[in-house]
């Protein structure tokens, strides 16, 4: 499963991943906070969207993500 950065607002232009919870290779749940983002006008939390590993990382702390943009891989539960 493709994890990627939700669309925030219209008028976000540039949000940054702050901080990984997560390794690679580290199992995560449903709900568990994966990784910090920051806009210029908060900083929040993205949860896990389903149970599994994660696989890889496609961005790194500090790099900027566009909206919807992919920030990660889960190989889900079962699959």
């Amino acid at each position: 499963m493709e994890l990627r950065l939700p669309e925030l607002s219209e008028k976000n232009n540039e949000t940054i991943l702050t901080l990984w919870h997560v390794a690679e290779s580290e199992r995560v749940s449903t709900g568990q906070d994966i990784v910090e983002i920051a806009t210029d006008k908060a900083t929040f939390d993205i949860p896990a969207p389903c149970s599994g590993t994660l696989i890889k990382k496609h961005k790194t702390e500090g790099e900027k993500v566009a909206p919807n943009g992919m920030i990660a891989e889960i190989r889900e539960d079962g699959s």
